[in-house]
């Protein structure tokens, strides 16, 4: 139970003293994946930005614009339930976020 708190603590300490990223735009791009309305969708979003948004190359942290620009429950069906997605959204980055989701998963 103890380290149930502990973690909880750590977790929410995490969201709240997020750095700022090296690029206005990048943390424009993050604050946006992270209050998207949609709970589960932010946690994902959030924390793959969070994670991975730095390391992208920019026609990637484009096409995760692009995403950030679609309904929520469109990018949830594309996300979890791997339903198809249109042609304009970047299969790689999807699956870059479908592993990335997968493997924060099995870590917890």
């Amino acid at each position: 139970m103890a380290e149930h708190i502990v973690q909880v603590a750590a977790d929410a300490r995490a969201f709240y003293m997020r750095l700022p990223m090296p690029d206005a735009r990048l943390d424009k791009l993050r604050y946006r994946a992270w209050r998207r309305g949609f709970l589960e969708t932010d946690l994902i979003l959030g924390t793959f930005a969070d994670a991975r948004l730095t390391s992208l190359a920019p026609a990637a942290v484009d096409a995760f614009e692009h995403l950030l620009d679609q309904p929520d429950q469109d990018v949830w069906d594309w996300v979890v339930l791997e339903l198809p997605a249109p042609e304009s959204i970047d299969a790689a980055l999807l699956a870059q976020i479908r592993a990335f989701r997968v493997s924060e998963a099995l870590h917890r």
